[in-house]
Order: C-alpha cells, then sequence, then structure tokens
C-alpha cells in the first residue's frame, strides 16, 4: 500500500466542492424548516378546528346564551324526590299531578345548573345526541326561539342523556352548540340517572309542568309549531294540550 498522498484537487476544484457541499446543507436545512412549518400549520388548525367546535357562551339571536363552552361529556347527577315512571303506552298518564323529582348537575363547562320547581311553569325537554328525531327537533325550536324568543313566564330547561360515544353524533355539547342551542342544559352521567328520573320513554321527550311543578303533560317524538305552542299554553293554564 503506498503511502503516497493522493492526487491534489486544484483550487477551482476544492471551491466547487465546497460550494456543493454547502448546497446540500443548504437544501437539507430548508426542507427541516419546510416540515416544521407544515407540522406547526397542523397542529394550528386541529386547535382551532376543536376552538371552534367548542365555541359557546355567546349571545344567541333568541335572546339568550349558546350553551357553554367545555367538553364534559358525562356529569355528575343529584336527583331528589320521586322519579317518574315513563309514559303508559295507552290510558291515563299516572303522574299527572306528581310533583316533578330535582336534577343537579351540570352544564358543558362544568358549572352546577339545577333543574326543579321554582315558582314558574316549565317545559323540560330530553334529548339523546344521536336521536334523528331530536336532531331535527332542536334546529327546528331553535329556529322558534329566534324568532319570538321564550315567554317570560315560562322556562324552558334541557336535559342530554342517553350519552354514548359508540353512537354517532357526540358529543352532545359539539352537536348543540352547532345548532346555537340557548337553552340551559344539564349533561347525564354514564347511568342517565336524570333521563331515567324523568321516566323518559322516548325521544325528544317534553315534561310539562306548572307553577308548583306539578306535572301537567309529557309526551315523545318530534313536535310541529302548533304543537309547541299548545305546550306551551299548558304549562302557562295548568291544563294538557288538546291535539296530540
Amino acid at each position: 500500500m503506498s503511502n503516497r498522498p493522493g492526487k491534489s484537487k486544484s483550487a477551482s476544484q476544492r471551491v466547487r466542492a465546497a460550494s456543493n457541499a454547502g448546497k446540500g446543507k443548504s437544501t437539507a436545512w430548508i426542507w427541516i424548516a419546510i416540515v416544521g412549518v407544515v407540522i406547526a400549520v397542523g397542529i394550528v388548525a386541529i386547535v382551532a378546528g376543536r376552538g371552534s367546535s367548542s365555541s359557546g357562551g355567546g349571545a344567541s339571536p333568541s335572546g339568550g346564551t349558546v350553551v357553554p363552552s367545555g367538553n364534559l361529556d358525562y356529569g355528575q347527577i343529584a336527583v331528589g324526590g320521586t322519579a317518574l315512571t315513563p309514559v303508559p303506552d295507552s290510558g291515563a298518564d299516572p303522574m299527572v299531578g306528581t310533583v316533578v323529582p330535582s336534577v343537579t348537575g351540570q352544564q358543558f363547562d362544568g358549572k352546577q345548573l339545577t333543574i326543579a320547581p321554582n315558582g314558574k311553569p316549565q317545559i323540560i325537554m330530553v334529548v339523546a345526541h344521536w336521536c334523528s328525531h331530536c336532531q331535527a327537533e332542536v334546529p327546528r325550536i331553535q329556529k322558534w326561539l329566534d324568532k319570538d324568543g321564550m315567554p317570560a313566564d315560562v322556562d324552558l330547561v334541557t336535559v342530554a342523556t342517553s350519552n354514548d360515544p359508540a353512537k354517532g353524533n357526540f358529543p352532545a355539547a359539539d352537536w348543540l352548540r352547532r345548532e346555537k342551542w340557548s337553552v340551559p342544559t344539564i349533561v347525564d352521567d354514564k347511568q342517565s340517572q336524570a333521563g331515567s328520573a324523568y321516566g323518559v320513554s322516548g325521544f325528544p321527550y317534553f315534561i310539562v309542568t306548572n307553577a308548583q311543578g306539578k306535572v301537567v303533560f309529557r309526551t315523545s317524538g318530534e313536535i310541529t309549531e302548533a304543537q309547541w305552542n299548545a305546550l306551551l299554553e299548558a304549562a302557562k293554564t295548568g291544563t294538557a294540550p288538546a291535539g296530540f
């Protein structure tokens, strides 16, 4: 093996070699920078997308407030009083005249909300995120609220129950905010204790109570605007509506 050094390069060759080496390093750094920018943009898009789907708490055209920001999938529920039995398939509703149970739970931002007799007639609406009839009813009622507003002498409250990530349109928080839902809403727990306390037998489910918190009328399924107005009148008068 020869100990002689290799043939030396000319000055111009050395310059070109150094230049080409520099270009390779510069190109590598450019690609690294591009990849970094792409990743950063992706992270920002994900955060922004999650933020937009979770935005809430702002003013609604109804005069109310869109359900608050927060992604509580299940709440903590405390039930007081006697639970209602489901509505029978036929015949009179045995729960009419019974005081509705009180339910204390959480809104989507974790803040406490209690649904209980408060000296005003109420309509308690129970929905499930995966229910196609609820998905049709919520925007319909919200449109009515945006147009006419809720009467000052009747309260409307909601319970989002039967929450299940294995079913579509989960979580209920994102769904209701997309619909600009402006009704105070409790999110039920994993056992659906609130829904059970109200004797839910179908979705959407409506309980009408008088000022003393006694059940006036219960029904389930989609309703028309005329039927919605009939529920409001039932709450005000304490008399079950006709036409259901």
